[in-house]
């Protein structure tokens, strides 16, 4: 049984929380599934507004997804929720990110 095929199975058990779903979500992108990874992490982010790592890969999987727009905005939340939990670190990364796609969206 592979990573997602364990979480989903846990999913499907009802145990349902933005921990879960951010695994999950992860797990997805790292096999380049961007459009399982993003409903994840959507869920993710709707459980735990402010789960700044979750926000970071989702603007990820968007962009990876080809969709810049939503990726900006991604990052732009993952930004603020990272700036107000004092995750330094997590809001660098995340800028580093977002620079990526308003480059991508300029050309």
């Amino acid at each position: 049984m592979s990573q997602t095929e364990m979480f989903e199975a846990m999913l499907a058990r009802g145990q349902d929380n933005e921990m879960l779903r951010y695994t999950l979500g992860n797990a997805y992108f790292a096999e380049s599934e961007f459009g399982k990874s993003i409903e994840h992490l959507q869920q993710a982010v709707l459980l735990k507004p402010d789960y700044s790592a979750a926000w970071r890969v989702l603007g990820r999987a968007l962009a990876g997804d080809g969709q810049l727009q939503e990726a900006k905005s991604a990052f732009d939340q993952g930004e603020k929720v990272a700036e107000a939990n004092g995750d330094i670190q997590a809001a660098k990364e995340i800028n580093v990110f977002r620079k990526r796609v308003l480059k991508a969206l300029d050309e």
